[in-house]
């Protein structure tokens, strides 16, 4: 039984190895070049073993910057967590206490406040002559 399954393991492993013609292939070229060229500016020649491709594009686009830096990706997520509680926050400002709003309880404490904040920057104004 072992003695069967020695030619058996060698013919399954000969794909492996490599043939002398693959050997044997032709090398790449030594240099390939990509180029963008725009309007009617000419393609260079290649010279010996190099490969030169252009892609060819309007003369309009040759000072732009180009469209994958110009188009902003859209924001992942929506707006952050500190606007959103800044809005709510200012949404829910006229309900709260010291508010001076008739909406909400205690909404009646904050309107001695505010007067006086009334009061010092209509001061200030007359002191400074007018001037903010």
């Amino acid at each position: 039984m072992r003695h069967g399954a020695i030619p058996l393991i060698g013919l399954m492993l000969t794909p492996l190895f490599p043939t002398a013609a693959a050997a044997q292939a032709e090398p790449p070229p030594e240099r390939i070049i990509n180029l963008l060229v725009y309007g009617d500016d000419p393609c260079p020649k290649s010279e010996g073993d190099e490969i030169v491709v252009c892609a060819r594009r309007p003369e309009a686009e040759r000072y732009r910057i180009p469209k994958k830096l110009r188009e902003k990706p859209a924001p992942a997520g929506g707006p952050g967590w500190a606007s959103q509680v800044a809005n709510m926050e200012q949404v829910q400002r006229s309900t709260l206490p010291n508010s001076c709003s008739v909406n909400g309880s205690n909404g009646f404490t904050g309107c001695t406040a505010k007067m006086l904040q009334q009061w010092f920057a209509e001061r200030r104004m007359d002191q400074s002559n007018g001037e903010p």
